[in-house]
């Protein structure tokens, strides 16, 4: 056998039992690891220079820091305008509060407060008071509110009926005068008037002591 021919057959022979080691197959692994690993490092890299996660360059960053303070100023003006709105909301609550607490009355002493008045103002006027009669009513869509309704009879002078018209008007209570009959009686100097007025209540969940009538409920004077 020739020189070369032995040589090649060590050769073969070495390669066989390095491939015939137990520990061939982990050093493969770590190569592919390594291989891998640099593929790996290669797309990140190559990723960080075209996203710029970083920020980008100084013309990006100011561009941002522009936008991101007229996206603050513009929720800015939206706070100051829902601020507005919250505090024009609570003065309309309180004015409607103080609406209902001036004009509108409790339902367990409007009868003796407005009748009182009524029967007041005729005196003052000069009206004799006749028959009357009242009756509560609730407001459709105001919870709790109700409208009094007050049918009352007098007998009097023209001069008395504009006394006692006048006395309505600057009255402090909330009464509406929704309707006013007068006819003269034989004699021509004396006047049948009939009044409706209408108040209005805040009621209250009990029927209120006294002579105070129950809803859609007429009562005598």
């Amino acid at each position: 056998m020739s020189r070369s021919s032995d040589r090649s057959v060590r050769v073969s022979f070495r390669v066989w039992r390095g491939l015939a080691r137990p520990g061939w197959r982990r050093n493969v692994r770590l190569w592919a690891r390594l291989v891998l690993g640099t593929l790996l490092v290669a797309d990140l890299a190559t990723a960080l220079l075209v996203f710029k996660p970083w920020g980008g360059s100084r013309q990006d960053v100011e561009e941002r820091l522009v936008g991101l303070r007229e996206e603050a100023a513009r929720r800015r003006q939206v706070v100051e305008r829902l601020r507005d709105v919250v505090a024009k909301v609570e003065a309309a609550r309180r004015e409607a509060d103080d609406f209902l607490q001036s004009y509108f009355l409790e339902r367990r002493t409007v009868s003796s407060t407005v009748l009182g008045e009524l029967d007041s103002m005729a005196k003052q006027a000069g009206l004799k008071q006749k028959e009357g009669s009242y009756l509560f009513e609730p407001i459709e869509g105001g919870e709790g509110l109700s409208m009094m309704t007050i049918l009352a009879s007098y007998e009097g002078s023209y001069g008395d009926l504009m006394h006692m018209l006048n006395l309505l008007d600057r009255s402090p209570r909330l009464l509406i005068l929704s309707d006013l009959q007068a006819a003269p009686q034989a004699s021509g100097q004396t006047l049948n008037v009939t009044m409706r007025l209408n108040a209005f209540v805040r009621d209250y969940k009990e029927r209120p002591p006294g002579r105070e009538a129950a809803q859609g409920e007429q009562t005598n004077l």
